[in-house]
C-alpha cells in the first residue's frame, strides 16, 4: 500500500512539496536513536541531552553581594547620619559574623551577606574615613543583594532533554554541580559521492574528470552538526556498485546521505537501487537550487540523497539534511531554519517559478545599515558562491524584489552554530 507520497514507478507521480512541507514530511520520518551515554561535562559541547539536568541546590546557595561595598542595616543610617564603624571585612569565600548594629561590613562580590545586613552600598559613592565609612543618605533599600535562590530554586529542571549542548549550559550544568551528563550517542552517517567523473584531491585529473568537493562539504556539515561520519567513498555509476555501497551504509549507519545521482538519467543509479532495497518517499521540492532531493530507506536505514552540484548540495543539507541530523541526535523543538528580515541591497526584477535560495553576504548601505548583496551568478556550480556568502536569501515564488526591501535571511551562523 502506498501513500500521498509514496514512489510509484516513475518520478512523475512524485509531488512537488514546499519547502516547509518538505522539512514537515522528513522529520515525521525520522526519529532519535535509542542509544545513550554518560559522559564528561568537559567533553559534552554540542551533544544532545538525552535526560534533562535538574539541580540539587539553591544558586545562589545564599544571600550574597552584588557588588563590592558596604553591607548595612538601611534603617540605621540616617540614625547614624550616614557615618558607620566598620565592624568586619568580608572577602568572596569567608562567612561573616551577624552584622553588629550601627556598624558597616566592607564586603566583596559574591561574598555572603552578613546576618542582620539588608543592602549593600556601592564602595564608589562611599568615603572611608580610617575605620569609618560615610554612606549617603539617599542610599537605595536592598540594593546589591543577591538573594538565595534568586537564580535557581533547588529541585528546578536547568535543561531541558532534547537541547543541544552549548557553551553556556555547560557552564549552566556546572553551577549546579553536575559533573556527567546523559546525551545521546553520536549519529553515524554513512556518506558517498556518485560519479565516475570524480577524484579523490592529490590525484591527478584525468581528461574529463572533477575533484570531489562535495565529500568534503558532506564531511564538514555532518562533524560539525555532532554526527560521526561513515565514509563509502565515491561510488561507481553502476547499479551493482550502487546497491553494494547502500547496503553497507545500512549496516554500519544510521543514517545515509549521498550526493549525486538522484536525477533520472540513464547514469543515475541511486533512485533505482535505493527503490530495490527499500523505498523512496520524496523526489521533487518546489525550489531552486535542489529541486531533485531523495529521502526514503534502504532497509530500515535512512537515506538523503542531495544532487550533485556542489551549490544544490549545499542548500539541500542546509535545508532538509541538517534538521534530519538533528533530529535524529535527539535534538527537539523547531528545526526548521531561522529567517531573519534584512534590507535588499539589490533589486531582482526577474523572480522564479519557484522558491529561490540565493547567495547573500551582509554589508554596510551608505546610511551605515546592514543589507544584502546577492552573488551575481545563480549557477548551482560556482561553489566559490557559497564560500563568498555569509546565508541565503529566501526569495518566494514570484516574488519582485526593489533595493529597500525587507528579505527573508538565513544566516548560516544560525545553521551552524
Amino acid at each position: 500500500m502506498t501513500t500521498a507520497h509514496d514512489c510509484g514507478s516513475t518520478a512523475d507521480a512524485r509531488p512537488t512539496l514546499s519547502k516547509e512541507e518538505a522539512i514537515d514530511f522528513l522529520l515525521a520520518r525520522v526519529t532519535p536513536i535509542a542509544e545513550t551515554e554518560t559522559i564528561p561535562i568537559e567533553t559534552a559541547l554540542g551533544r544532545v541531552l538525552a535526560a534533562p539536568v535538574s539541580s540539587a541546590i539553591d544558586v545562589p546557595g545564599w544571600d550574597n553581594s552584588a557588588m563590592d561595598g558596604y553591607a548595612i542595616r538601611h534603617a540605621e543610617l540616617a540614625e547614624h547620619g550616614g557615618r558607620l564603624p566598620v565592624s568586619q571585612r568580608i572577602p568572596a569565600g569567608s562567612v561573616g559574623r551577624p552584622l553588629e548594629p550601627g556598624t558597616a561590613a566592607r564586603i566583596f562580590t559574591g561574598a555572603p551577606a552578613p546576618e542582620g545586613a539588608d543592602t549593600v552600598v556601592i564602595q564608589e559613592i562611599c568615603t572611608r574615613e580610617g575605620e569609618t565609612v560615610v554612606i549617603p543618605l539617599d542610599a537605595k533599600a536592598g540594593a546589591n543583594i543577591r538573594r538565595a535562590g534568586e537564580d535557581i530554586r533547588a529541585g528546578a529542571e536547568v535543561i531541558a532533554a532534547g537541547t543541544r549542548l552549548a557553551p553556556q549550559h555547560l557552564g549552566l550544568a556546572a553551577s549546579v554541580g553536575v559533573a556527567k551528563l546523559r546525551v545521546h550517542r553520536r549519529l553515524r552517517v554513512a556518506i558517498l559521492s556518485s560519479g565516475d567523473e570524480l577524484v579523490t584531491p592529490g590525484e591527478p585529473l584525468g581528461s574529463g574528470q572533477i575533484y570531489n568537493s562535495n565529500r568534503y562539504t558532506l564531511r564538514g556539515l555532518i562533524e560539525r552538526l555532532g554526527g560521526e561520519v561513515v565514509d563509502l567513498g565515491i561510488v561507481a555509476d553502476t547499479l551493482e556498485a550502487t546497491i553494494a555501497a547502500l547496503r553497507r551504509g545500512a549496516d554500519e549507519a544510521d543514517l545515509i546521505v549521498a550526493s549525486g545521482g538522484v536525477s533520472v538519467g540513464e547514469e543515475d543509479h541511486l533512485k533505482p537501487a535505493v527503490e530495490q532495497l527499500g523505498r523512496l518517499d520524496l523526489w521533487n521540492i518546489a525550489m531552486r537550487p535542489g529541486k531533485p532531493v531523495a529521502f526514503g530507506r534502504v532497509g530500515e536505514t535512512p537515506f538523503f540523497g542531495s544532487p550533485g552540484n556542489p551549490v544544490s548540495l549545499f542548500v539541500t543539507l542546509c535545508l532538509f539534511a541538517r534538521p534530519i541530523i538533528l533530529r535524529m541526535q535527539g535534538m527537539t523543538g523547531d528545526l526548521t531554519p531561522r529567517t531573519i528580515k534584512i534590507r535588499a541591497g539589490f533589486d531582482w526584477p526577474k523572480p522564479d517559478k519557484r522558491t529561490e535560495f540565493h547567495r547573500a553576504r551582509l554589508e554596510l548601505g551608505e546610511d551605515g545599515e546592514t543589507e544584502l548583496t546577492v552573488y551575481p551568478s545563480r549557477s548551482s556550480a560556482v561553489l566559490s558562491s557559497v564560500a563568498w556568502a555569509d546565508g541565503l536569501v529566501e526569495i518566494a515564488p514570484g516574488q519582485v524584489i526593489a533595493r529597500g526591501d525587507r528579505v527573508g535571511f538565513i544566516p548560516f551562523t544560525h545553521l551552524f552554530q
